[in-house]
């Protein structure tokens, strides 16, 4: 268990699985057959091929973090594309996880090393001002 949660601790976790389930909700929610998807054309394959794009940049986005900011934006880009091709998004619910799961993968930041609080409201209480600086 310590070593699952290592490897979560790593990884922009919780955005890749909202984006992955996000785009498993919307292929679910698909109501036609594929038979009738390829005799529509084109937009009915993209009711198809933007949710499977979805799960697949959540999975990427869980197994390589390091490309993690263009998995997000194609995933973001992705689940308000099914806005039109799929249902309306997955009834908003396929959507709206897409889109937080990518909200949250683009903002993650891998461990850093922490950096000291200074406030500047506490500088200017104690009387400390930054010096002007000079030409």
């Amino acid at each position: 268990m310590a070593s699952f949660r290592h490897w979560r601790a790593v990884r922009p976790f919780w955005g890749g699985l909202l984006l992955t389930l996000g785009g498993a909700e919307i292929l679910l929610t698909e109501k036609a057959s594929l038979k009738v998807v390829m005799h529509i054309g084109m937009q009915g394959l993209a009711g198809y091929l933007l949710p499977l794009l979805m799960v697949i940049c959540g999975l990427l986005i869980l197994f390589n973090p390091a490309q993690r900011l263009f998995y997000s934006i194609l995933g973001v880009l992705a689940s308000l594309g099914t806005w039109l091709t799929s249902n309306l998004g997955g009834f908003l619910i396929g959507l709206l996880l897409g889109v937080v799961g990518s909200c949250l993968t683009f903002g993650w930041l891998p461990d850093q090393e922490p950096r000291p609080a200074r406030s500047w409201r506490r500088r200017v209480r104690r009387g400390h001002r930054e010096p002007a600086a000079q030409p």
